[in-house]
C-alpha cells in the first residue's frame, strides 16, 4: 500500500504558541524554547562529530583491517541500518511521541561506536557501524518530530539554521582531531571518544524529558491506523534488507556474473518495490508539492555523499596528502553548508523556498564538476576545499529548505510519517550514491596512483544526478 500524501497544514497550527501574536517575535533561544533547543543541539553535535571524524580516520582503519577494497561498505552499512531506524522511528513517534525513540537511539549509537573501536576484524567493525546507524535513524526522525510539534512555523527555518550551525564546530574540529588521534594513538580512539558526549547527551535529554513530552499535548492522532503503522514497519525491514543486499553485492564487484551480482540485483529490485510504499505517492514521477520535496532530497544526498565519501581516499592514495591535510580540506569545505543554511533561515525567503532548492542544485553541480577538474587535471589539492564550499552551500540551501517545506506541507499529527519519509529519501539517496560509487571503484580499482580515471568517472556520473535537483526544485511549488 502506498503511503498517503499528507495534506498541507493550516497556518497557525504548527506547534505550541504558533497561534499567538508574539510567535513570530521570539527566537530559537527564547526562554520558552531554550532548553529544548540546547537538547537538540547536543544531539546533532554528537552525530556531526562522529560523521566527520570517522570519515577522516577510515583510510587508516581500512588499511589495518585489510578492507581498502571494501572501503565504501563501512559507510553504506551504517546508512542501510539507518534506513530501518528511520522507518521504525516514524511509526514509533506517531504512536508514542518522540522520547522513546530518542532514548533508544542514543543508547544504540553509543554501543555501536564502542563496538567499532574494539573490533579486530572487518566483520565486527561492520556490525558496530550497523548498530550505530540504527540508533542514528531513531534519533534524527525523533528530532524532526520535536521541531515540527514544539516550534511555530515562523521559527522552523531558524531552528534548522541553528541545527546546521551545530555542524560547524564538529566539521571544523572533527577531521583535524580525528587525524591527530589516529596518528598519535589509533583510529580506534576516534570511535571510543564519541561515546563520552553521547552519554552526556542522554543525560541532558533525560533531564529535559518533561519539556519534550509537553510538545505532544493537543496533537491529534495520526491519520494512519495500527495496520498501516505495522505495514510501514515491515516495509522498513524489507527496504533495509534490500539495501543491505545491494551493499554486500557491490562492495567487491567484478565485471562478471556471480552469486554476489545476483544478490545485488535482488537488492535493487527490493528497493524499487518497497521505496514507493514508504514515500508520498508520485515521488518518482516528480508530482508537484511534497513528492518533489522528497525526490529533491534524495538527489541531493545521492550526489553529495557518493562524492565526498571517496575524497579523503583520493587525496591520501592518489595525491600523497596526509590524513591531517585531507581532514582539514573537508573541514574548510563544511563552512559552505553552514553558510547556505544561514542564508535560507532569513525571513526574506518565506514563500520562495523552491527557488533556494533550485539554487542549491546549481551550486552542488558546479562544485562536483570542479572536483572532477581537480582530479583529472592534477590541480592543487586545496582547490578541492574551494569546490567543497560550493557543494556545501548548495546542500545548506537545499536540505534545510526541504526540511522546512516538508513540515509546512504536512499536518502536525503526521509529522512523524513525513519526517520519516524525508529522512528515508535522505538516507536512501546516500546509500545508493555510495553503493554506485563503491561498485565502480571496486570493479575498476587497480593500485594507488592509478585510480584517477575511476574517481573521475564516478564523480561525473554523480554531477549529472545533482543537476536533476534543479528540475525537482521547479516542481515543488503547488
Amino acid at each position: 500500500m502506498t503511503a498517503p500524501t499528507p495534506q498541507p497544514a493550516r497556518e497557525g497550527l504548527e506547534g505550541p504558541g504558533a497561534d499567538r501574536p508574539d510567535a513570530a517575535r521570539v527566537g530559537v533561544f527564547h526562554p520558552r524554547f531554550v532548553l529544548l533547543s540546547v537538547s537538540l543541539l547536543a544531539l546533532i553535535t554528537v552525530i556531526a562529530f562522529e560523521g566527520m571524524a570517522v570519515s577522516t580516520a577510515m583510510p587508516d582503519a581500512a588499511r589495518e583491517l585489510d578492507a581498502v577494497r571494501s572501503y565504501g561498505l563501512a559507510f553504506s552499512v551504517m546508512l542501510t541500518t539507518q534506513l530501518l531506524g528511520i522507518v521504525l522511528a516514524g511509526v514509533w513517534c506517531d504512536r508514542s511521541g518522540p522520547l522513546p525513540s530518542l532514548f533508544a537511539g542514543q543508547l544504540l549509537f553509543a554501543a555501536g561506536c564502542g563496538l567499532c573501536g574494539g573490533s579486530q576484524s572487518f566483520g565486527p567493525f561492520l556490525a558496530g557501524r550497523g548498530v550505530a546507524g540504527l540508533g542514528a535513524g531513531l534519533i534524527i526522525v525523533a528530532g524532526y518530530v520535536v521541531i515540527g510539534r514544539a516550534y511555530p512555523e515562523s521559527l522552523r527555518p531558524k531552528v534548522f539554521s541553528v541545527i546546521s550551525a551545530a555542524w560547524v564546530l564538529p566539521s571544523l574540529l572533527g577531521p583535524p582531531i580525528a587525524a591527530w588521534v589516529t596518528t598519535t594513538w589509533s583510529w580506534r580512539w576516534v570511535f571510543w571518544l564519541v561515546v563520552v558526549p553521547v552519554v552526556a547527551a542522554i543525560a541532558l535529554v533525560f533531564f529535559r524529558r518533561s519539556q519534550i513530552a509537553a510538545a505532544d499535548e493537543g496533537i491529534d492522532e495520526s491519520s494512519r491506523d495500527h495496520r498501516e503503522h505495522a505495514r510501514a514497519a515491515w516495509f522498513g525491514v524489507l527496504i533495509a534488507a534490500s539495501a543491505g543486499a545491494l551493499q554486500w553485492g557491490t562492495h567487491d564487484l567484478e565485471f562478471q556474473w556471480s552469486a554476489k551480482t545476483a544478490v545485488a540485483v535482488l537488492g535493487v529490485v527490493g528497493i524499487a518495490a518497497t521505496a514507493p510504499r514508504l514515500l508520498p505517492r508520485g515521488t518518482w514521477l516528480l508530482r508537484r508539492g511534497l513528492p518533489s520535496v522528497m525526490l529533491a532530497r534524495f538527489l541531493l544526498t545521492c550526489s553529495f555523499f557518493g562524492t565526498i565519501t571517496y575524497i579523503p581516499l583520493m587525496l591520501v592514495n592518489e595525491r600523497g596528502q596526509s590524513l591531517t591535510t585531507a581532514g582539514t580540506i573537508l573541514a574548510v569545505g563544511s563552512l559552505g553548508w553552514s553558510t547556505g543554511s544561514w542564508v535560507q533561515g532569513r525571513d526574506h525567503w518565506a514563500g520562495r523556498r523552491d527557488q533556494l532548492v533550485v539554487a542549491g542544485g546549481v551550486l552542488l553541480t558546479t562544485g562536483l564538476l570542479a572536483i572532477v577538474a581537480v582530479a583529472q587535471f592534477a590541480l592543487h589539492p586545496w582547490l578541492v576545499a574551494v569546490a567543497l564550499v560550493a557543494c556545501g552551500m548548495g546542500m545548506g540551501l537545499g536540505t534545510a529548505s526541504l526540511s522546512v517545506l516538508s513540515l509546512t506541507l504536512t499536518a502536525p499529527a503526521d509529522h512523524g510519517t513525513t519526517s520519516s519519509s524525508l529522512q528515508l529519501a535522505d538516507v536512501l539517496g546516500s546509500v545508493l550514491g555510495i553503493a554506485a560509487a563503491g561498485a565502480v571503484f571496486a570493479a575498476r580499482h587497480t593500485a594507488a596512483g592509478q585510480d584517477i580515471p575511476v574517481f573521475v568517472s564516478m564523480w561525473l556520473g554523480l554531477s549529472v544526478v545533482a543537476a536533476l535537483v534543479v528540475v525537482a526544485g521547479q516542481r515543488i511549488r503547488t
